[in-house]
């Protein structure tokens, strides 16, 4: 069944971000929600295990490098800046 609902913008787009980062439609948290408060259960996400989370951090932290300009890293200029400091 289809149904159309009034949602205040900002709310849908919290939703929206954290469902697209859970890899969830909107459509399957709403499933969701629904059938807990029908069920009368509070509605829990399992926490994913440390080693999930940390490669889910690592995932992204890859996609954002994609992104970055080339050449070094802020640590590795700041590095490189303690290392001429240490040797004057």
């Amino acid at each position: 069944m289809k149904a159309t609902i009034e949602i205040p913008d900002d709310l849908y787009r919290r939703v929206k971000a954290k469902s697209a980062l859970q890899g969830r439609t909107i459509r399957e948290v709403t499933t969701e929600l629904y059938q807990s408060w029908v069920a009368d259960t509070p509605a829990t996400t399992a926490a994913p295990s440390p080693e999930q989370w940390l490669e889910e951090w690592l995932h992204l932290a890859d996609e954002l490098m994609k992104d970055a300009p080339p050449g070094p890293s802020a640590r590795e200029l700041l590095e490189q800046d303690r290392n001429r400091l240490e040797r004057s």
